[in-house]
């Protein structure tokens, strides 16, 4: 389950049992952190807690300042500065050195509006969303927190700004989506400024595996537990039944040639062909030829396996183009020296998770630049 659906799921205990909670969100980054922006955690009124904004460092006092907010039933905006090794708050000394601002806003249960009322209409969604939070670095001043959810048509959910404010935040908000990434802005607005973070949601990768042997039973336990969808499909109702699967997984028995008929396609669904039945395999790679929409899809099997099915594909009359060829990666997986079924699954998921974020799959330590890209961390001045 991924950290936002177990905080959901926790605020929706909590709003059922009436006990009082905060929600607290990295609103921005300077520098160094165990976490980014955008990382949250539900505390309730008894101390207990849901999700992370740190490695552990920040999480006693945040407790601390949510229950300050909580009693003050005021949004509060705290700094911390790992920076300073001797800061008896932070202790844990990791080295850091970043600024962090954590945005704390008690849950009004009442209000269908709410933080977490805007995050459960995020997680139900399938499609990309920017989630947008107000704050203000001038820590006298209202911080407005958690206001609007937005959608790649610039349609809304939340609390509607003035008109001026709202045109601003919607065009910032498509660039969010159109380019994939966060953005930090300034806004001024009659001669007043406050600052505001835009997340860019992506939803959970769905992973489609096309076998149900018990590699692929590791491969979809591996996948659950990174919060991805997981799809499994095969033509054996022996292998391919709930109870051989975690109960998150969507278990489909099916002939090759009707894998797709019950899988939507997203540009976040990634396939890993692994029935051990070449035939099985080959025809379910001959549907998804046509699908543009698909980032990646991987081969279990050698080489050999992978160049047959080319030459089949050729023979049958199949146009192989290479945006399609770039998109295939056979044998699947990173090269980390697996054997097992286990170390075989941390190697394909390597791989997806890599051929999704862009990034190389290269030792950190060769890595001269920051772990985490500081392009977005400025503030951006909108002036309204």
């Amino acid at each position: 389950m991924r950290e936002l659906d177990a905080i959901i799921n926790q605020y929706e205990l909590l709003k059922n049992e009436g006990t009082q909670s905060v929600l607290a969100t990295v609103v921005h980054v300077e520098g160094s952190s165990y976490r980014r922006a955008g990382a949250r955690m539900l505390v309730d009124e008894f101390g207990n807690i849901t999700g992370a904004i740190s490695g552990g460092c920040l999480e006693g006092d945040a407790l601390r300042k949510a229950l300050h907010a909580l009693h003050q039933q005021k949004n509060k905006l705290i700094t911390y500065d790992t920076s300073d090794e001797d800061d008896a708050i932070i202790g844990a000394q990791l080295g850091c050195n970043g600024i962090i601002q954590v945005l704390f806003e008690p849950l009004d249960y009442q209000d269908q509006m709410n933080p977490c009322e805007l995050l459960k209409k995020v997680i139900a969604q399938k499609d990309p969303l920017a989630i947008v939070v107000q704050f203000n670095l001038d820590k006298t001043k209202e911080q407005y927190g958690t206001s609007l959810i937005i959608d790649e048509k610039s349609t809304f959910w939340g609390k509607k700004p003035e008109q001026e404010l709202l045109e601003q935040i919607l065009e910032q908000s498509q660039l969010v989506l159109k380019e994939n990434r966060s953005v930090f802005a300034e806004l001024s607005l009659d001669n007043e400024a406050s600052q505001i973070f835009i997340q860019n949601y992506q939803p959970p990768v769905k992973l489609i595996i096309v076998g149900a042997g018990n590699d692929a039973q590791i491969l979809a336990q591996q996948a659950d537990l990174l919060g991805w969808d997981v799809i499994v499909t095969d033509g054996r109702p022996t292998h391919a039944n709930k109870e051989r699967f975690t109960s998150s997984c969507q278990v489909i028995v099916s002939k090759p040639g009707e894998t797709l008929e019950n899988i939507e396609i997203d540009q976040r669904s990634c396939f890993v062909l692994m029935s051990h039945n070449y035939n099985y395999d080959l025809a379910v790679l001959k549907l998804l030829l046509d699908e543009q929409k698909i980032p990646y899809i991987g081969i279990l099997g050698p080489l050999k396996k992978y160049q047959r099915m080319l030459d089949d594909l050729k023979e049958g009359g199949f146009e192989l183009k290479d945006e399609i060829l770039k998109k295939i990666h056979a044998p699947v997986g990173l090269e980390i020296g697996a054997e097992t079924p286990a170390e075989i699954g941390l190697s394909i998921l390597s791989e997806i998770q890599s051929v999704l974020t862009g990034k190389s799959a290269r030792p950190l330590k060769e890595k001269s630049t920051p772990i985490h890209e500081k392009s977005n961390s400025q503030f951006k001045e909108i002036k309204i």
